[in-house]
């Protein structure tokens, strides 16, 4: 059974900083291409970074600069360091993967 699992969200003041995590379990995730979605209220589920089996990102232009993905291939898990957050960057961070999603991790940031 495949799993996705995130961690790593929380609630911070504007400027701070959050690490998240998404653990897979049930399959390789090497080979597949991998992103962090976020979703408010407001706003349908957007794509905020991806980053490809070999290392190449690309990240939404609302969290260029301030977001950076990475991925251990050993440990199965990838990452997205956030820094100089922002109260919009509030909402339910999403771990993607092919057809697989994890539960959401909330992030808050309070201004």
């Amino acid at each position: 059974q495949v799993q996705l699992v995130e961690s790593g969200g929380g609630s911070v003041q504007a400027g701070g900083s959050l690490r998240l995590s998404c653990a897979v379990t049930g399959i390789i995730s090497s080979s597949y291409v991998m992103g962090w979605y976020r979703q408010t209220p407001q706003k349908q589920r957007e794509m905020v970074a991806w980053i490809t089996p070999g290392g190449i990102t690309d990240y939404a232009a609302s969290v260029k600069g301030r977001f950076a993905i990475s991925r251990d291939h050993g440990e199965n898990t990838m990452y997205l360091e956030m820094k100089t957050l922002k109260p919009e960057d509030t909402g339910v961070y999403y771990c993607n993967m092919d057809t697989y999603w994890g539960q959401g991790t909330q992030v808050t940031v309070s201004s």
